[in-house]
Formats: structure tokens, C-alpha cells, sequence
């Protein structure tokens, strides 16, 4: 199964729960592979520690401008939607920074003035945790084109039991990336008024994917229980529920994995599992999403 981890903000403890969750299911026996696709700021690697064994860049294809070809006569420029592409006194300025490599200028081009060059914007980072093949992405500094570098992360994934993939926060273009093609979403929310406002930004977004979802709910015995009502009224099921432990934060703050600094969570994780597994099958069965209101289904 490929289960994404999503939030409508950051903060809510999406990596926690993603990681823990990928060593719960590691120690029962479960061939897991963890995909951290939060490029502009991985962490997963902070708690799982793992070893390093390949690294490799990422790369997109942008225009080159073939001079001896080109007329200067400004299709290219207009045609571009990200204004990549200027035109100045017959002569074409190329900004890599904001080309997203859609071809429409070499698509449209008279002259057929333009080839495609690579062009580095991150880096791909492959290795182990224990038992957990790990994936991680780097966006390089100052680069826009995040999707690409999550869309090579996920590429670089196998074919294991169990594959988690972290995603970015907020409901954007990089964690539609992530989530697209998951067999299940969960998404991790607190019980505040920010959490509730964005957990329902994401469910609208899963919702449109066609994804299977369920929520868990970090910190869940503060704030309060309009989160759980609003996934009554939704038909969300919660599968998760983590208490505002000040162990958790203590361990947390260490870089220690919550299931080795206090045993006793890894049973509320694979619980979530097992309950996750079951909406999963039920949805399939059913040939519907998980968690649509009756008006949607």
C-alpha cells in the first residue's frame, strides 16, 4: 500500500507520525520504504538516522536558445504562461529560475531555435534505516520547482509492503504531487481553530483526487472537539489520537523516535494501521473514497 502523510499546515506532528508509524510496522516484520518528499525541508532523516549509500542530482530540462537559428521574433515569449522568456531587442533572455519545462516555446517556435538542456535544482538521497529503505529530496536554495524534485523522490521508490511518503504541508501544488497516485491519505491535524480550518482545506483536496482518507489528531486532549465533530458530520473516520505527552516533546526535542523513548505508543501506531488497512480495503470494495459526505457519494 502507498500510504501519504499530509497536513493542511505545518506543525501538527505529520513526521512524527510518519516516521514512528514506518518503525512500528518495521518491527512486526513489514518491508517499509519511507519517502520524505518535503524537499524544501526534509527531516525525517533527523529521527531515523539513516545511512547514506547513494546520492544522485535532480535535474530538469530547460530551453537553450540555438543563436544562429533564432529570429527574435517573439512567439517564444508569448506563449510562455511562467514569463520565463523575455524578448529584448531581438534577442531571446532565458530565466531558468522560472521556466517549468512545459516545451511550449520549442512546441511553437517557427524557427525551431531552441533545445533542451539539464539543469540541476536539487539533489536525491538513497540509504537505510535499519530495516527501512529511505528516500529523501533536497530542493536547492532558491529554486521554485519543487514538484519536481518530489515527483523524482517518488520515482525512486520500489515496491515494498508498506510505502509512506511525508509530505509537505498546506494544500498546494507540492503536496498534490506527493499525495497524487496514494492508495490512502492520512491526514494530521490538531484540535485548534487553525487546525480545524486547515484540515478541511485538505480534505477538500483529497476529496478532489479520489483518495480514501482518515485524520489523526495530534495533541488531541487540548483545544477542542470541533475537530472531532466535523469529521462526524463528514463521516471521516479518526484512526489516530496522540495525547499531549510532555515525553513525546522531550524525546522529540532529543531527535529520539517516540517508539524507542516510550514502548508503550508503538501499540497505538500499529492500531492505526490495522485501522487504516481496513478503511483501505473497504474503499476498494466499495469502489468509493473514504469519508465523502453523502451529497458527494
Amino acid at each position: 500500500m502507498k500510504l501519504a502523510i499530509a497536513s493542511g499546515k505545518g506543525g501538527t506532528g505529520k513526521t512524527t507520525i510518519a516516521t514512528n508509524l514506518a518503525l512500528s510496522l518495521a518491527d512486526t516484520g513489514i518491508h517499509v520504504q519511507l519517502l520524505d518528499c518535503d524537499v524544501e525541508e526534509p527531516n525525517c532523516h533527523i529521527f531515523l538516522k539513516p545511512e547514506i549509500e547513494k546520492t544522485e542530482p535532480v535535474t530538469v530540462a530547460i530551453p537553450q536558445v540555438i543563436e544562429e537559428k533564432c529570429t527574435g521574433c517573439g512567439v517564444c515569449a508569448d506563449v510562455c504562461e511562467f514569463k520565463a522568456i523575455a524578448v529584448v531587442k531581438g534577442k531571446v533572455l532565458i530565466f531558468p529560475e522560472l521556466c517549468h519545462s512545459c516545451g511550449a516555446c520549442m512546441l511553437f517556435c517557427p524557427e525551431g531555435a531552441f533545445r533542451e538542456v539539464p539543469r540541476e535544482i536539487g539533489i536525491l538521497e538513497k540509504g537505510k534505516a535499519g530495516e527501512i529503505d529511505f528516500i529523501h529530496g533536497l530542493l536547492n536554495i532558491g529554486e521554485l520547482m519543487s514538484p519536481a524534485v518530489i515527483g523524482a523522490v517518488k520515482k525512486a521508490g520500489g515496491e515494498p509492503d508498506v510505502l509512506i511518503i511525508d509530505s509537505p504541508p498546506g494544500t498546494s501544488c507540492p503536496v498534490i504531487e506527493a499525495v497524487k497516485n496514494a492508495d490512502f491519505v492520512l491526514l494530521v491535524t490538531e484540535p485548534t481553530p487553525f487546525g480545524l480550518n486547515d484540515l478541511e482545506l485538505a480534505v477538500g483536496m483529497v476529496r478532489e483526487l479520489r483518495i480514501p482518507l482518515a485524520v489523526g489528531i495530534n495533541r488531541s486532549d487540548v483545544g477542542n472537539d470541533d475537530v472531532k465533530e466535523y469529521c462526524r458530520r463528514e463521516g471521516i473516520e479518526i484512526v489516530l489520537e496522540i495525547p499531549d505527552d510532555r515525553r513525546i516533546a522531550e524525546a522529540y526535542s532529543r531527535g529520539e523516535m517516540v517508539v524507542r523513548a516510550l514502548p508503550e505508543y508503538g501499540k497505538t501506531f500499529e492500531e492505526c494501521w490495522a485501522r487504516i488497512v481496513d478503511l483501505h480495503n473497504h474503499a476498494t470494495q466499495a469502489g468509493t473514497s473514504v469519508g465523502k459526505t453523502e451529497a458527494e457519494g
